[in-house]
């Protein structure tokens, strides 16, 4: 008989809401930066500055919520994430200087422990029924797509109305806002709390060291905007490399670490973990400056698209449905061919996509094909990482493994806005243009294709039956000689597998709810 997600029909549909509406985030905003540049005065260049500040904010909390959702419920957790997330959607609204915008954008970066708090929601919900694993994969899969559509959706929608309010930006931006808002009341109304709670702790020393590193690192690069490199950048850059060293130190002592050191040492996993950092620079680093670059005016500087926030947003939405696509067909894919496979090709996809735009932006279409060849590829690796991660790690810690991919694309998302906002100002003649020099967007493209490609260099390392159910790793086994042995008879060989137990750990006293 075949099965559906029936029984979570009423939660799935209320998380599809608040997906939806993280999408609507993530693409909205794009296609207008370029007026909010203008807005508040500032360079085009300054814009990725928004992005560095919410993607450093967002790494720095998302360890911290996910663990704090096992300990006090991902439904509390969810709920207060989207008061602060609509708050600060109403503040953007109405910040008028270039700092309060800053600060509030970050503050909005919230919205990413959503995703990982609604799939812990599903599996909960899904524990009651004997196909947890299909139900909780096939709800995850109905939510992601609600993003995906919302990013979508939010960018053409944000085009329309940059046009219609030109000299109203503020009602623009409320339309994030009002959707923060609208999802909130119906995860206060449509999700019940299933009652699951997990044993352990905040680990307090390292979120305040993890902390402290990013912002020191981080602090030193926004420095360099204002002075170049002084004595004070590398002062503040070794800081926060040698407070990343001591963090490790400390990780690797602690019962319950905020990030497992020894899990992202597996040789099959770190690999994936490194890609999703270099993974981080293209997917949340570049839309920025592709947005400003579509805006810049080529009869004025010589290059650029003179596209208009209409226009922009097709080409984003363009590049998002690619997205969309190359997420679709992951899985398709990867039964076909070995998920090492289709990560090998889908990295450099998007190497090729942002390497070949260096010579080729001269016409929308020319840069819509390549956003198009590199967002199929980012699409791919979307779906891909999560599920590789957990597929290489041990089945109690396929969650923390999983939040890793994230945290570490943030990661790699917020230096990379940090770097290309230094790259983007080079050069400017504040008296001349406010756009910023094509060879900054040149050192985008390069950096963004370089990265890919030493992400399928990491890939290359793992084994070619890796992430498959051949893979010792993917079962808990840890024998190396397992290993070659699997390796050698092949995937298709395992044709079933017991289910392995869940060593989930409950408080006296809670259980799970209906």
């Amino acid at each position: 008989m075949r099965r559906s997600t029936a029984p979570l029909a009423g939660v799935v549909g209320a998380l599809v809401v608040v997906e939806a509406t993280s999408g609507v985030i993530q693409g909205f905003y794009t296609p207008l930066l370029p007026d909010i540049a203008r807005n508040l005065g500032i360079h085009d260049a300054d814009v990725n500055w928004f992005e560095a500040a919410q993607l450093l904010l967002s790494a720095i909390v998302v360890p911290l919520l996910a663990r704090l959702g096992d300990m006090i419920g991902h439904r509390k957790v969810l709920i207060g994430s989207l008061v602060v997330t609509a708050a600060a959607s109403w503040a953007i609204a109405f910040s008028g200087t270039f700092w309060l915008f800053t600060l509030v954008w970050a503050i909005q970066g919230f919205y990413v422990v959503w995703l990982p708090m609604n799939v812990s929601i599903i599996h909960a919900r899904a524990r009651k029924h004997e196909n947890t694993a299909e139900l909780t994969a096939k709800g995850a899969g109905l939510i992601v797509v609600a993003l995906e559509g919302g990013a979508i959706g939010g960018a053409l929608l944000a085009g329309q109305l940059g046009g219609i309010f030109a000299d109203r930006l503020w009602i623009s931006l409320s339309v994030p806002a009002v959707l923060v808002t609208v999802a909130l009341f119906v995860v206060i109304f449509k999700v019940e709390d299933p009652g699951t709670r997990a044993g352990g702790r905040i680990d307090s020393s390292g979120t305040v060291l993890l902390s402290l590193a990013l912002l020191a690192i981080t602090g030193g690069l926004s420095l360099v905007r204002v002075n170049g490199f002084t004595i004070w950048v590398w002062a503040m850059i070794a800081a926060g490399l040698a407070l990343l060293w001591w963090f490790v130190r400390v990780e690797k002592r602690k019962d319950d670490p905020l990030i497992d050191m020894s899990l992202i040492a597996r040789p099959t996993l770190w690999p994936v973990i490194l890609t999703s950092a270099l993974f981080g620079v293209s997917v949340l680093g570049a839309q920025g400056p592709l947005s400003t670059f579509a805006a810049t005016d080529p009869t004025e500087v010589g290059y650029g698209l003179g596209l208009d926030s209409a226009s922009r947003s097709y080409l984003i939405g363009a590049y998002v449905f690619s997205l969309l696509i190359g997420a679709g067909v992951y899985a398709r894919l990867s039964r076909r061919f070995a998920p090492r496979a289709v990560l090998l090709g889908a990295a450099g996809m998007v190497s090729a996509g942002y390497l070949l735009l260096i010579p080729f932006h001269g016409g929308v279409g020319m840069v819509t094909t390549l956003m198009v060849v590199a967002g199929l590829g980012s699409g791919a690796l979307v779906a891909a990482l999560p599920a590789t991660a957990a597929a290489a790690a041990p089945p109690h810690q396929t969650g923390v493994a999983t939040g890793l991919t994230n945290t570490t694309k943030t990661l790699g998302g917020a230096f990379a806005s940090a770097i290309f906002a230094l790259a983007l100002s080079s050069g400017i003649d504040d008296a001349e243009t406010t756009a910023a020099p094509l060879a900054g967007y040149q050192a985008v493209w390069a950096i963004c294709g370089v990265t890919a490609l030493v992400a399928v260099g990491a890939m290359l390392t793992v084994p070619k039956a890796a992430f498959t159910a051949a893979d010792p790793e993917a079962q808990g086994l840890g024998d190396r000689s397992d290993a070659m042995a699997l390796e050698a008879v092949g995937a298709d060989a395992v044709v079933s597998e017991k289910p392995l137990p869940r060593p989930e750990k409950f408080e006296a006293g809670e259980e799970d709810r209906a």
